[in-house]
């Protein structure tokens, strides 16, 4: 069985997501459905079977989230010392060596990433590329672009 990296956070958003799916959402797409089967001949009942499709979406979300915070490891990092080395959860900034663009990334689980938050996976290219590295290594990161050189200048355990 895999197991997930997940933060803390990581763990809360999923399980909230889980109650509201179970308790808000569900109930709402078992309504539309009973409302759509007053309606009549539910072969032609093209509300019956939008709301049969959404509670499909419905379930099966529930089920992979299930899946995931059963399979999962929550890893706090507020239980590591600041030593500077980059480890899942932690909050890097590294500098375009070429560009000196600066560029702030915190390192989470594959559910968790979104790169418009500046959270990226840990199995992404740009995390591989600093996974194990100090404050003022350099590393070589493969992007679309092309291969990419930064240094890291700031890791913070947040």
């Amino acid at each position: 069985m895999q197991v997930y990296p997940m933060t803390v956070e990581g763990e809360k958003s999923l399980r909230e997501e889980l109650r509201q799916l179970k308790s808000e959402a569900r109930p709402v797409v078992i309504a539309a459905i009973a409302e759509a089967r007053e309606h009549g001949d539910l072969k032609e009942n093209a509300e019956y079977h939008a709301a049969r499709e959404q509670q499909g979406f419905i379930e099966a979300r529930i089920a992979d989230i299930e899946g995931r915070l059963g399979s999962s490891r929550v890893i706090n990092i507020a239980d590591f010392t600041n030593n500077g080395k980059v480890i899942f959860g932690a909050t890097v900034t590294m500098v375009n060596c070429e560009t000196d663009e600066e560029s702030v990334y915190k390192i989470v689980g594959e559910d968790e990433a979104d790169v418009k938050q500046g959270k990226i996976s840990v199995t992404s290219p740009i995390a591989r590329g600093l996974v194990g590295k100090e404050e003022g290594d350099a590393t070589m990161v493969k992007t679309p672009a092309g291969v990419v050189e930064y240094e890291i200048d700031k890791v913070e355990y947040i």
